[in-house]
């Protein structure tokens, strides 16, 4: 029985993909989640329940995402879980950056009940998707070099090294990290070890400096 879930901070928003999600794949699990954390804590739940996730519809800017972060988070920890970006930003660079870090689609907030149905069966029958009145501005606008380096680089790092990367963006040091995910100080150190050579920095400041490469800003806090 596959199973979705629905990341978005908005329950209106949540409930129309849910309707879609329902429509689209009969029998489907559908779980939801309103911040970036959740999201991460369902998908380890579902593994470690031998169910696992299907797909995850994920708002670039619900809380706890920071733009491409939250994409990246979950293609690292979880890569066989397909992800499909939702945003109010439908700038064609923006789709092709998502895309280049593991997007399986993107669906403007502004689709309408077809066209999330469409996405999602796209998606479920292992198929990109995007919606018609982008695809052609995509194909035109070409892949930036500077982010397939970095996302080979994310890839290249295993689950835990990529929550710790995360951590050290937050600013937590070596102790707070090491309480955090409930593993011993040294641990942590042989992770950022390991981090610094995959992502070919020499700190800690410079592994947050990646992660900051994948902000972006929300179209809808921005003021006209």
């Amino acid at each position: 029985m596959p199973t979705l879930l629905i990341a978005d901070d908005h329950p209106l928003f949540r409930a129309a993909l849910r309707q879609a999600a329902m429509e689209a794949v009969s029998g489907a699990v559908i779980l939801e989640a309103g911040h970036l954390d959740a999201v991460l804590a369902a998908l380890d739940a579902a593994i470690d329940a031998d169910s696992g996730v299907d797909l995850v519809l994920l708002d670039l800017h619900m809380p706890g995402n920071h733009g491409l972060a939250g994409l990246a988070a979950i293609r690292a920890q979880h890569p066989g879980v397909a992800v499909v970006v939702v945003s109010a930003n439908d700038d064609p660079r923006v789709v092709r950056r998502a895309l280049d870090h593991g997007a399986a689609g993107y669906l403007p907030k502004s689709a309408g009940l077809d066209e999330l149905r469409d996405a999602i069966r796209a998606v479920f029958a292992c198929e990109q998707w995007l919606p018609a009145s982008l695809r052609a501005a995509v194909a035109r606008t070409q892949s930036d070099s500077g982010d397939a380096d970095l996302a080979a680089r994310l890839a290249s790092l295993s689950p835990q090294q990529f929550r710790v990367l995360t951590l050290v963006a937050q600013g937590l040091l070596n102790k707070q990290i090491a309480d955090r995910l409930d593993v011993q100080e040294r641990t942590v150190k042989a992770h950022l070890s390991a981090i610094f050579e995959r992502l070919g920095v020499r700190n800690r400041t410079q592994a947050s400096v990646v992660l900051r490469e994948l902000e972006l800003s929300d179209p809808a806090r921005q003021i006209a």
